[in-house]
């Protein structure tokens, strides 16, 4: 937040600035979204839905899980939340208690850690690296419970900072041992559908107790419109059901509609994930060219996670200087990885092909 900070003030000033640090794709919702949106507004009254979400919005849903997946799920498990930040709400506090300690990847998104420590729970974070394509797997797990009893595990693949993405393999191995063991097993697919190499799979390919946090932000490129979905064990909907209720009433009835529409729009979203797979091949071609030559795995979503560390052990001050001095915004890891994160950067590629090619030509003329 920094950065974006100063990036505003820069820009303020007449400074042209690339920005590569905002985790939100470049292009407007779908065009059927926003026309289903505006119909909804002409007709008038929008209010209150059910609070799981509208029924033809979560019918949509578990045809997307059959259609992607193969998978079958019903729609009485499906929740329709007020973007993916409502759902982890949500679980924390339908599944666990005060006290209980939740794994997390380390890197990885700093929100889920700041969200379970406001509710009065304790993340629990492994560091990973290359030796398990920084992936969990049941070995972190049984390391984690010797320093006390693991009551969840949370995994985002592909991932939020790195891009990479769990094997299916890998994926299975650490829920089938969370089933075994009894933990709960919450799988973030936020970035599904953007998957450059690799194949994706849905944590619900290998166990019905697996709890899915999804959203309409990412591929759908709906972020500002704050609609969400969760899929659930049978035992945890009316749970979810009633926090809802008490807690947000529903997800926004108008996005809502316009997300059911975003479900039909795959040749438009495709033609847009296009672009972000132009810009990874760009950056993967360029950046080690310039003097970034340790990059993490960028499997999917539209971040590369550089390695830094031939620059400088701290990342805040490279990227401050780097927006000063290159006109180029980046992401500090400090926040992803408060162990080894000031020696690595997170950059979008989110944006244009043109402002791809104009950040690595300030880059390499300020590292020279």
């Amino acid at each position: 937040m920094e950065v974006l900070s100063e990036a505003a003030r820069l820009e303020a000033e007449g400074r042209r600035i690339i920005h590569m640090e905002v985790g939100q794709p470049g292009a407007p919702a779908p065009v059927a979204a926003r026309e289903a949106a505006i119909r909804a507004l002409e007709d008038g009254r929008i209010g209150y839905t059910q609070a799981l979400g509208i029924p033809s919005l979560r019918q949509g849903l578990s045809r997307h899980y059959l259609a992607t997946y193969g998978v079958e799920v019903p729609e009485a498990r499906i929740a329709v939340t007020t973007g993916s930040s409502a759902g982890f709400n949500l679980i924390f506090l339908a599944a666990f208690n005060p006290g209980d300690r939740i794994v997390l990847t380390s890197p990885g998104y700093p929100a889920y850690r700041n969200i379970l420590k406001a509710l009065g729970l304790v993340p629990v974070e492994v560091e990973v690296g290359e030796d398990s394509r920084w992936s969990l797997t049941p070995e972190h797990l049984e390391a984690a419970r010797r320093d006390g009893p693991v009551h969840g595990v949370l995994v985002a693949s592909p991932a939020n900072p790195t891009g990479t993405m769990m094997t299916p393999e890998a994926l299975e191995a650490l829920v089938t041992y969370c089933d075994r063991e009894g933990i709960w097993f919450i799988s973030d697919e936020i970035y599904h559908g953007l998957v450059y190499q690799g194949t994706q799979e849905t944590a619900l390919r290998f166990s019905d107790r697996a709890i899915i946090i999804n959203s309409f932000s990412k591929y759908f490129c709906m972020t500002g419109w704050r609609i969400g979905w969760m899929v659930l064990p049978e035992d945890l909907v009316r749970p979810v059901e009633k926090l809802t209720q008490s807690l947000y009433i529903s997800a926004p009835g108008l996005s809502q509609v316009a997300a059911e529409a975003a479900l039909g729009a795959g040749r438009e979203l495709e033609i847009v994930k296009a672009g972000y797979a132009a810009n990874r091949k760009l950056l993967l071609d360029g950046l080690p060219k310039i003097g970034f030559d340790k990059l993490l795995p960028v499997d999917g979503a539209f971040y590369v996670y550089a390695d830094i560390s031939r620059f400088t052990n701290d990342s805040l001050a490279f990227t401050k200087a780097m927006l000063a001095e290159a006109g180029v915004a980046g992401t500090p890891g400090a926040d992803f990885d408060q162990i080894n994160g000031a020696r690595f950067m997170r950059l979008s590629f989110a944006g244009t092909t043109g402002d791809m090619e104009t950040a690595l030509a300030a880059l390499g003329a300020w590292l020279r």
